[in-house]
């Protein structure tokens, strides 16, 4: 609909509501079963925003106020319908996605990280997506083994089952 016919401050105003759509990876969606509960919390919080701003009066601020929680309801329903639960590993051979993997850096730190999928990694709190050059390099590995990530050699130091979180 025009912005001739809807009454607002002007263009620029509608203009500044209208955000992207939040990139979708195109990556496969995989994820732990808690990855996509995490993922439904989400969506429902959208939602719960969402409806919220549709009690504004005002049409600008509504539309400002509408904006995020509109742009996250259309990422997240995608996500949502997209996702790939991948069953916990039950060894620990080989590295896999769901892992909890320690590693050497050549400077001597060692840091522990869980594999997960790419909307439920978070690097400070201890996981790191399946697709981080990280995770790749480490996946199909075992410990023991010698690996190249960011121009540095890593050294697998355990795999384990539980989480690090």
């Amino acid at each position: 609909m025009s912005v001739a016919f809807v009454k607002e401050e002007s263009a620029e105003t509608a203009a500044e509501t209208l955000l992207p759509d939040r990139p979708i990876s195109p990556h496969p969606n995989l994820v732990t079963e808690a990855g996509l509960e995490q993922l439904k919390r989400q969506l429902e919080e959208a939602r719960e925003a969402y409806q919220a701003s549709s009690a504004i009066d005002d049409i600008n601020e509504r539309r400002r106020q509408a904006a995020g929680p509109l742009r996250d309801l259309r990422y997240l329903t995608e996500r949502v319908r997209t996702a790939q639960i991948v069953p916990d590993p039950t060894d620990t051979e080989v590295v896999a996605f769901g892992h909890t993997v320690t590693f050497s850096r050549e400077d001597g730190r060692v840091q522990t990280y869980r594999i997960v999928g790419e909307d439920e990694a978070d690097p400070k709190a201890g996981s790191i997506s399946y697709v981080s050059p990280v995770a790749r390099q480490l996946v199909g590995k075992r410990v023991g083994d010698v690996v190249m990530a960011g121009g540095q050699e890593l050294e697998l130091l355990s795999i384990t089952l539980q989480d690090v979180l």
